[in-house]
């Protein structure tokens, strides 16, 4: 936490970090020009695909003429957001959503028990807690603007009828998914949420840096 009282819940870009199975290629962050090893410049390269690290998926991602990175209003991940955390220790379920009282136009995150094991591991470990296709239609029911997650997607990745339904469900509402957060350390409660991505130009989704200050209680 800084002095300000933000807490940066990002995952680091970095060699050897979580990546998707089914990426073309593990994410190649390097330093091709060095001041440490006599260049006259520090230069990194990065190679990754729009999904690494912490990243929000825009509707394009599934959804045919669905809106892009470029055009994503930038208060969809700026604003209130709410930390929720989930006990269940397989997959988020409609049972114990009923629980929080979940609102029209809130942003939900939720902190699981991936954080911090599943974005500090490589490769992807599979028994990582995910959205059940249930719970993505209660939460589009619910009308949320934004839903968050502390793992690299909100489906299961050998579930692939879950992984496209939990997907399409939310980004059909328009509903933006912000995946990958480090939330290890970060209490459930009412927070101010800072995420902008890398506009890139019709991108499916863009990796960034995303941000939370408590809430002072009314």
């Amino acid at each position: 936490m800084t002095p300000e009282g933000w807490i940066d819940i990002s995952v680091p870009l970095k060699k050897g970090m979580t990546f998707f199975p089914t990426d073309p290629q593990p994410p190649n962050i390097y330093r091709y020009h060095d001041v440490e090893k006599g260049d006259k410049v520090t230069m990194s390269m990065i190679e990754i695909i729009s999904h690494t690290g912490t990243h929000i998926d825009t509707p394009l991602h599934f959804i045919p003429g669905g809106s892009t990175i470029s055009e994503m209003p930038l208060d969809v991940a700026i604003g209130p957001a709410r930390v929720i955390e989930i006990k269940d220790p397989e997959k988020i379920k409609v049972e114990e959503l009923e629980q929080h009282d979940i609102r029209a136009g809130e942003r939900v995150l939720f902190k699981t028990r991936n954080s911090p094991r599943v974005y500090e591991t490589h490769p992807l470990v599979d028994d990582y807690v995910y959205i059940s296709g249930e719970a993505a239609r209660y939460l589009a029911d619910k009308k949320v603007r934004l839903v968050g997650i502390d793992c690299i997607t909100i489906g299961h990745f050998k579930e692939q009828d879950n992984l496209h339904q939990t997907h399409v469900t939310l980004l059909e509402k328009g509903i933006y998914i912000l995946e990958d957060l480090a939330l290890d350390g970060v209490a459930p409660g009412e927070y101010e949420l800072i995420f902008l991505p890398i506009k890139l130009d019709k991108g499916d989704a863009g990796p960034g840096r995303a941000i939370l200050r408590p809430l002072a209680k009314s």
